[in-house]
């Protein structure tokens, strides 16, 4: 029997739901999602197998005009997903109009594979706005196939995944049968807490914060957590622990629920907070956290 197996890349505007797709077919919550622009800031693979072909779906920050050194270098990891595509998923929601950097919007309309736009987020628009936004689309980037779907709903998901199976290369697979994606635990540690920061602090917090796993000790009923939470400021810091450090203990809560889902054991999770001045604009501190590579 004939393999096939390819890279599917996510790109978009910020908010428009990549990551949500990506979990929805995945199956397992591998991306953080919020309501605020910017909760992804990696490039993350989600791997779907069958018995005769492998997915390794690719989610991306959202297209920006990078401000500060960890925007570029977040863009660095959306210019890399065009590289290595072997088809690449275009995501808008009703009502945009345009992505907002030409060069990468050139770049999708000429581009050489298969192109599928998936216009995000219909349960939001009636019939009429829907058949207009295709008919936008179709005449923007026209060599792009055009499925409207709702990422969070789950409508037209399966019809997108078809698809995707009709377009893949044959090829053996990239990657072993049974793994999920290409991050660590400790990845996920540290995105599940930052989750809990943009979820419960406000203004320019949660873009200051980086969250790193110091300690990650399996056992056999338990996992023991220590990770540490990175701000700019010495007035951040104290605003993450809150008064008698109540807010700190709610990340601290909630991150540990969801990782004792995701991992399916107990966790033992102790949070701190220290001061990493300017890390954001600090080559050397960026790589350290796993961008600029």
């Amino acid at each position: 029997m004939s393999h096939k197996a390819g890279f599917v890349n996510i790109i978009g505007n910020p908010n428009v739901g990549k990551s949500t797709l990506m979990n929805a077919i995945v199956g397992e919550k591998l991306s953080i999602i919020t309501s605020k622009a910017q909760t992804t800031r990696h490039r993350i693979l989600g791997i779907v197998n069958g018995d005769n072909f492998q997915v390794v779906f690719s989610d991306t920050p959202g297209i920006i005009k990078p401000a500060y050194e960890l925007q570029e270098s977040m863009m660095g990891f959306v210019k890399s997903a065009f590289e290595d595509a072997d088809i690449l998923i275009y995501m808008v929601e009703i009502g945009e109009q345009q992505l907002k950097d030409e060069v990468f919007f050139n770049k999708i309309k000429h581009s050489k594979i298969p192109v599928l736009l998936l216009l995000n987020k219909i349960d939001k628009s009636n019939q009429e706005e829907l058949e207009s936004q295709v008919q936008l689309w179709a005449v923007k980037v026209p060599n792009a196939e055009v499925i409207p779907i709702s990422a969070l709903e789950g409508f037209h998901i399966k019809e997108v995944f078809d698809r995707i199976i009709e377009l893949l290369p044959e090829s053996p697979p990239f990657y072993p049968k049974d793994q999920l994606t290409d991050k660590p635990e400790r990845f996920f540690i540290n995105e599940t807490i930052r989750e809990k920061i943009l979820l419960h602090y406000k203004k320019e917090i949660p873009y200051a914060v980086e969250v790193e796993t110091e300690e990650f000790l399996e056992e056999d009923k338990i996992i023991r957590v220590r990770s540490v939470i990175m701000v700019e400021r010495d007035t951040q810091k104290g605003i993450i622990i809150g008064h008698k450090g109540s807010a700190l203990k709610r990340v601290g809560v909630e991150a540990r629920k969801d990782l004792e889902q995701f991992f399916g054991k107990q966790i033992h999770l102790e949070i701190y907070v220290k001061v990493n001045k300017n890390w954001r604009s600090n080559q050397n501190q960026l790589k350290r956290f796993g961008y600029n590579q």
